[in-house]
């Protein structure tokens, strides 16, 4: 007899992280391909437009990156929450940690778009916006921000679908705003003749179909755990806010770290200096498609361990763990292989600009040197969240990013090793920070995982 919905405390570990895996890979890739396509489009208009309105989403991406962070604030802390509530039985308490988690994804949406529409021009300049880009940079950004509260539904809630053995409903949460998004960019960007502006239009309407579509489902009849209306509870809102501050910090790092590499490229690449912006816009782009495999596992395993963590069954969760390292590992090498001997053909989904292609190919093997490396980063980063070990979470969800990237963007260019030093910082980091992420999560966890685990 199958277990019930949402159930994982019976059955094989890496068939049932597999079952939920697959489909969240694949929403992962449908979600970078709805993050992508913009880039892919405008990078294709008409030289020189195309290139250097691809350097102006390139300066967008830090405060990009930051709304998303908003988003993890409450799913990270949120979903994990919910699940172990439901693996100790109590779906009262579940419900209203996701009724707490969208009260507050409203409230910040909220702040978030009159703060970020009003101050664009001076943070887009901060970010390496020129004469040139900033331009381009403000017509995308300012119809982008406006869609803040959709994104953050979409983006937010999403992972409540996940956590309660609906991966394939979540899938089509990101599968109906691609769809969309790759259908109204050429239509608005082209046909209208809108341009970056067309491009911002088009997302932000596919991510409202999105939101949309998660409400709908969340608030209907099929999940055990529904949402039934707004409220927040303060104590479930401060369990939310201390789990969650590690998938915030993970994005708000990210954010800080991608400010300070295009203000560090702006300062030392010279006359290329837009052209180095926009090949980290296309490393970006590459990055978020080679980290589609090991996302969609981690997530399948994540949900996986909370719940079992919640009924006790550490052996589970200890297995959880063993499958997705080990998957991680061999997904990461593979990608890093490619990357080293033929990246060229995934540069080309975004630019036919000869130069930013040579460039970005001798810039990428520099910053994805260590990119095995990330298997271990993620297995450790998704563990302690997934076992609510919060301090372990937000440290090194800080350490890679804010303690190592950011100041060695800032020294390596001057020890020599000039513009490209900003792209020696992020392999140095991938090899120091994984490593102590993974090293630390052995030993606090992994290694003790026949005994009772502390919160």
């Amino acid at each position: 007899m199958d277990a019930p919905k949402g159930d994982f405390s019976k059955g094989r570990v890496s068939a049932l992280i597999m079952k939920l895996g697959l489909p969240i890979m694949l929403a992962e890739l449908v979600h970078v391909l709805y993050n992508i396509v913009d880039r892919m489009y405008i990078g294709h208009m008409p030289e020189p437009t195309g290139t250097i309105a691809l350097t102006g989403l390139g300066v967008c991406f830090p405060l990009i990156t930051l709304i998303g962070a908003f988003a993890n604030l409450c799913s990270t802390g949120g979903a994990t929450l919910s699940t172990i509530a439901r693996g100790e039985g109590d779906d009262e308490r579940a419900g209203r940690i996701m009724e707490t988690a969208f009260t507050f994804l409203l409230i910040i949406g909220g702040i978030l778009t009159v703060l970020l529409f009003a101050t664009a021009p001076w943070t887009l300049t901060l970010l390496g916006g020129n004469e040139t880009s900033l331009p381009y940079a403000l017509d995308y950004f300012r119809i982008y921000v406006v869609g803040t509260i959709p994104v953050l539904i979409s983006l937010g809630m999403n992972p409540f679908i996940n956590a309660q053995g609906f991966p394939r409903v979540g899938m089509v949460t990101v599968t109906l705003g691609a769809a969309l998004n790759i259908v109204l960019d050429p239509i608005f960007i082209y046909a209208l003749d809108m341009g970056v502006r067309g491009a911002a239009l088009a997302t932000v309407l596919s991510q409202l179909a999105s939101a949309v579509w998660v409400l709908r489902f969340l608030t209907g009849k099929r999940p055990p755990v529904r949402l039934k209306g707004l409220g927040i509870d303060r104590v479930q809102l401060v369990n939310v806010m201390k789990l969650g501050v590690t998938g915030f910090m993970f994005k708000v790092t990210n954010s800080v770290t991608q400010a300070i590499v295009n203000v560090m490229l702006k300062a030392w690449g010279g006359p290329l200096s837009q052209l180095y912006i926009g090949a980290m816009s296309l490393i970006n782009s590459m990055r978020e498609i080679m980290s589609l495999p090991i996302n969609g596992v981690s997530q399948g395993g994540q949900a996986v361990m909370s719940y079992n963590y919640g009924a006790k069954l550490y052996k589970r969760v200890s297995e959880s763990i063993r499958f997705f390292l080990l998957a991680g590992l061999a997904i990461n090498t593979l990608m890093w292989a490619l990357v080293m001997t033929v990246p060229q053909p995934l540069i080309r989904i975004f630019t036919d600009d000869e130069d930013l292609i040579s460039l970005t190919v001798r810039c990428a093997r520099i910053y994805f040197g260590a990119f095995p490396f990330m298997a271990l980063q993620v297995t450790g980063q998704h563990t302690f969240v997934a076992l609510n070990h919060p301090k372990h979470a937000l440290f090194f969800s800080t350490l890679r990013k804010l303690i190592l990237v950011a100041p060695l963007t800032l020294l390596l260019p001057g020890l020599g090793l000039g513009v490209e030093g900003v792209f020696w910082a992020e392999m140095i980091s991938q090899l120091v920070g994984a490593s102590a992420c993974f090293t630390t999560m052995y030993f606090v966890i992994w290694r003790k995982m026949k005994q009772p685990l502390a919160g």
